[in-house]
């Protein structure tokens, strides 16, 4: 038995200063206890010499992965997590398909059971997109829209947590429901919708706070009919983004990027994430995978092929950001939009969630909550 507990990983850390070539130790309760070395620049950490240990990636929106959809239950949610744990991502929110209260009720219940697996990405909860969303905006979502039932979503709540709810607000009964639903305690964001910039502000007053996958399903942009993009342009602070390049030019991602200050990846991953090209489940529909976009039939985007890992590299390789911003981007702003300060930065007292890059923003290895939760090789153990 070692005289010394901790457990430690060495290379060039991204810590809220700045890098810092040293080490970072936690201790076995799986928090972060000190950092050590010597601050550096961002040229000088990417020179190769060092892995980098970024944050863990953080995801609020996770349809599925490994040909696995959450709405299916059983094994799904642990084979879901562990893939996208090895992409680097050490925790997320599992998100459910518009569908009947009984498909919801059942897919609650198999989260329940299987949420704390030792292999996977910690599961924080749920981020029930729909079925509170236009029927004339469901973009890849099936036609079972339905209004607000707060007893219902306690239900739900009862079973496994709810962390997110998107809504559209013009929806009939909608937006007298926003401040219910935020005194109950569930983040309201706006999303599906084929609102007006009006119905957006108003929505935002009243304790909405993000936007759902922005620029999709939602009214866009006109100089003289502003829509829901308009208004997530010009107020919001936070907003999650596809940052695939197939969902969003990446001319508009960086429009997003000067206008919102707090604008945070997702994947808004299906069943196809880590698999071949082919035919998958999404909540009731069959979609397909090609070219590294994933469709339904008829062509719609619905859902992404995509990871965390790869979301980065298309910030930082595409659209210039700088490894410490996309960080950002990639983990710690969806850990305040949260309220969970604990997560998504490497400071003392953090949970320690790592993700290891090489000098090409490549996963070497993963630390979640202070453990490897897959068999990458264990640099941090003593």
């Amino acid at each position: 038995m070692p005289s010394n507990p901790l457990r430690h990983r060495n290379g060039n850390i991204l810590t809220p200063a700045g890098f810092v070539r040293g080490t970072v130790h936690w201790g076995e309760a799986g928090r972060i206890t000190h950092i050590t070395g010597q601050a550096i620049t961002e040229f000088e950490a990417r020179d190769g010499s060092a892995p980098l240990i970024l944050p863990g990636f953080m995801d609020l929106h996770v349809h599925g992965g490994d040909g696995f959809d959450i709405m299916e239950g059983g094994e799904a949610l642990a084979r879901i997590s562990a893939l996208h744990a090895r992409h680097g991502t050490t925790s997320l929110l599992a998100t459910t398909m518009t569908a009947p209260f009984a498909d919801l009720e059942a897919a609650f219940t198999a989260m329940r059971t299987s949420s704390h697996q030792p292999t996977g990405a910690r599961v924080l909860g749920v981020h029930l997109e729909g079925p509170y969303i236009n029927p004339a905006m469901l973009g890849a979502q099936p036609d079972f829209t339905a209004p607000i039932d707060l007893n219902r979503l306690q239900q739900l709540h009862a079973i496994f947590p709810i962390r997110l709810i998107t809504l559209a607000p013009e929806v009939a009964g909608n937006q007298a429901m926003i401040a219910p639903l935020c005194a109950a305690g569930f983040q309201v964001q706006i999303g599906h919708s084929q609102g007006t910039y009006e119905d957006g502000v108003r929505a935002l007053n009243a304790g909405a706070r993000g936007f759902t996958h922005l620029f999709n399903a939602m009214t866009g942009l006109h100089h003289r009919a502003p829509g829901m993009v308009g208004t997530a342009l010009a107020h919001a602070e936070y907003a999650e983004i596809i940052p695939d390049l197939i969902h969003v030019h990446a001319g508009a991602m960086r429009v997003a990027l000067r206008s919102i200050p707090k604008l945070y990846c997702v994947t808004d991953s299906t069943a196809a994430a880590g698999m071949p090209d082919g035919a998958y489940r999404l909540g009731r529909h069959t979609v397909h995978k090609c070219l590294g976009g994933v469709r339904l039939a008829d062509g719609t985007l619905a859902g992404s092929a995509l990871t965390m890992d790869q979301a980065l590299r298309n910030l930082v390789h595409t659209l210039g950001l700088s490894l410490a911003e996309a960080a950002l981007r990639t983990s710690t702003h969806a850990a305040d939009y949260l309220g969970i300060p604990d997560r998504g930065r490497l400071t003392p007292d953090a949970w320690a969630d790592m993700v290891v890059l090489d000098a090409g923003l490549k996963v070497v290895d993963v630390v979640m909550e202070g453990f490897h939760p897959l068999p990458f090789t264990d640099n941090g153990k003593q």
